[in-house]
């Protein structure tokens, strides 16, 4: 991978200047807030991928994921002026990515077997790559199943098991995104399973 190194005028003092190499996400923030908006180009290239990443886990297809990755950076741009530093941009981007994807749309279709040793779904796995047709067709309405039981789901049950279990994020990084506190994220993660297992014995 092709790492790009960026090279940054400041102007430290009247008739002087310094190039940085490489600023950091602060840097960038404090400089387009000057209106510079070359800035802020350049904090979209650097956290796009994982941006459209976090979109993707919730709808599953790359245009929606686009779409949805281009109106948080849109949301931030605006928004730019209340980021305090508290904490990374990073994790502020996912905030902003968390919501977006939780009013617009419903979670990916997941796949079921990721979750099967989680909330005890006993349904076989298939033992080799090559499947029958009608074990294929099972396979898809059982991802169904999960996919509408996770959308029933308390909004912040449902982000923090998506961002858990497909977005392999730890507890910790869950409740900085999530604005809450480790031990919020860790009961709700458990009353997400619980309440997942809940609704798919329901309809069994």
């Amino acid at each position: 991978m092709l790492t790009r190194t960026w090279r940054w005028t400041v102007a430290t003092e009247p008739g002087y200047k310094v190039t940085v190499t490489n600023p950091t996400d602060a840097e960038l923030v404090d400089a387009c807030l000057a209106g510079r908006r070359e800035a802020f180009d350049v904090i979209v290239e650097r956290h796009r991928r994982h941006v459209y990443q976090l979109c993707y886990r919730f709808v599953g297809n790359h245009e929606d994921a686009s779409d949805l990755a281009q109106d948080v950076f849109i949301r931030a741009y605006r928004g730019l002026k209340n980021f305090k530093g508290r904490s990374s941009l990073g994790t502020w981007l996912y905030r902003i990515g968390v919501n977006v994807c939780l009013n617009k749309v419903s979670v990916k279709t997941p796949r079921a077997e990721s979750l099967d040793a989680l909330i005890g779904v006993s349904d076989e796995r298939v033992a080799t790559r090559e499947e029958d047709p009608s074990e294929a067709l099972l396979r898809g309405e059982r991802a169904e199943r999960v996919r509408a039981a996770i959308a029933k789901l308390p909004k912040k049950q449902r982000a923090t098991l998506v961002l858990r279990v497909y977005h392999d994020l730890a507890h910790e990084e869950i409740a900085k995104v999530l604005g809450s506190s480790v031990g919020a994220v860790k009961a709700n993660f458990f009353h997400a399973l619980h309440n997942l297992k809940k609704l798919l014995t329901k309809e069994r």
